[in-house]
């Protein structure tokens, strides 16, 4: 059970196994977590969901660990939806462990499948492991299949046995030498906020029906704990206290960060000297590819400006195919097709950002039949992106930034523009080029005393 003073899912660091069915990946994961989380059988086939464990290693911190279904499950029924969750959890993977079976099974394509998902991994940049599993059954206990897979795939190759407990540490420490180069070292504020420097911060939070009764909203909390660590001096109202927040200040603030949904009234209202932003514009810095966001929002206001200039000619000019008796519906552009993504899988409320006001959004600057939308949460994205001609993601608080790249890359190679929530919102309000974003996420990060 999650408490509050655990570390979300989404901000630790996420080591995937993956492997044939039966080739140890549970009770590799069950030795390396001390405990008997994964169920282990020797009926293949016996983990279908991916299952993930919460825990703290040494030299590392806050980590994930996902037992994965078998990469060759091909049961009738059930075995591709398997695999396909398998697929997501290598999107969400920031290190992969792929097991390789103590001898190759020949009969059934020795080690193609494993020799394949490394080089994918490889090629998606992400640091891989090979471990020889049950090496206990093997004479050498492991060292030649070891040598061998090492001299094939070039990464490096471990043998391991959870029923002897042999090779666990060696696979903790090669865990914490795979480290990705950034992991833990981006920051929320960047070089909005230099640390040490007493920076006065506003946040403006609307405590709305979405707003969880007692407590903030994840992105809320991550990133006042984020500038309290920068010794910032931090003030936080509602929207409806933004007047009385400034006058209660000598100064200006030199940041203010609101919800996206406020930026309109926060806008108008800020001071001059201060500049403006939002824990969705922050979170598509944190863990999206923000360049790629950027040229999306960019284009979502452009595609608006477009819209409402052609709404305004038609109301201006009397319509030359209606003089003629031609069908009016000829000359009418397509409407933009657009995927919403939210992350949480909550019920949907009245005034649900994804689901009620930016479609709402959409259609104030696109037209009521200029624009259609599709509405997608947790997981559940789609595979074929084609028919989309936008994606608009939220902020991601809940997934981890390895996953939220991967459906960039996937937008990216459909030719499908993204944006995420915060962007998107400035866009279509026209304050886009108004809002602050982290130069360097690097520059400025605190390590906790």
């Amino acid at each position: 059970m999650t408490t509050l003073q655990d570390t979300p899912r989404a901000s630790r660091l996420h080591i995937g196994l993956f492997g044939r069915r039966n080739s140890g990946k549970s009770s590799l994961l069950n030795a390396l977590i001390g405990q008997s989380l994964a169920v282990i059988s020797e009926k293949p086939g016996t983990t279908t969901d991916p299952v993930y464990k919460s825990m703290e290693i040494a030299g590392i911190g806050p980590v994930v660990f996902i037992d994965t279904a078998g990469f060759d499950d091909d049961e009738a029924e059930l075995g591709a939806a398997r695999v396909q969750q398998t697929e997501r959890a290598a999107a969400e993977t920031d290190i992969a462990l792929v097991l390789f079976q103590p001898t190759a099974d020949e009969s059934a394509g020795g080690d193609d499948e494993e020799l394949a998902w490394v080089r994918r991994f490889q090629k998606e940049g992400k640091p891989v492991l090979a471990v020889v599993s049950q090496a206990d059954t093997l004479a050498d206990e492991g060292h030649a299949r070891k040598e061998a897979i090492l001299q094939e795939t070039g990464c490096m190759t471990l043998a391991v046995s959870a029923k002897a407990k042999s090779g666990l540490e060696a696979v903790r420490r090669e865990i914490a030498r795979l480290l990705p180069a950034d992991y833990q070292l981006r920051s929320i504020t960047g070089d909005l906020v230099a640390p040490d420097t007493n920076a006065v911060v506003l946040l403006v939070m609307p405590q709305d029906i979405q707003a969880p009764k007692g407590r903030l909203i994840l992105p809320q909390v991550q990133t006042l704990r984020e500038l309290l660590d920068k010794h910032a001096l931090v003030m936080s109202c509602t929207t409806d206290c933004i007047d009385a927040a400034l006058a209660a200040m000598t100064e200006p603030p030199s940041l203010i960060i609101t919800d996206s949904q406020a930026f309109r009234i926060v806008a108008a209202k800020k001071p001059a000297a201060s500049k403006l932003t939002s824990f969705s514009a922050l979170f598509a810095a944190l863990k999206g590819d923000i360049d790629y966001f950027l040229a999306g929002a960019h284009e979502l206001a452009d595609l608006a400006e477009a819209a409402r200039a052609r709404r305004k000619a038609d109301d201006d000019a009397p319509s030359v195919a209606s003089a003629f008796g031609a069908d009016e519906g000829a000359s009418k552009t397509k409407p933009l097709n657009v995927l919403i993504a939210e992350a949480c899988t909550h019920k949907p409320l009245d005034g649900d950002i994804g689901r009620i006001k930016i479609p709402r959004m959409l259609r104030q600057a696109f037209g009521e039949d200029g624009v259609t939308t599709r509405t997608v949460s947790g997981k559940d994205f789609p595979d074929d992106l084609a028919p989309y001609d936008f994606i608009i993601h939220c902020g991601s608080c809940m997934f981890n930034r390895s996953y939220v790249l991967y459906r960039a890359s996937e937008a990216k190679a459909a030719h499908v523009p993204m944006t995420n929530y915060g962007l998107a919102i400035a866009a279509m309000l026209g304050i886009l080029d108004d809002i602050s974003l982290p130069g360097n996420p690097f520059e400025t990060t605190v390590e906790n005393e």
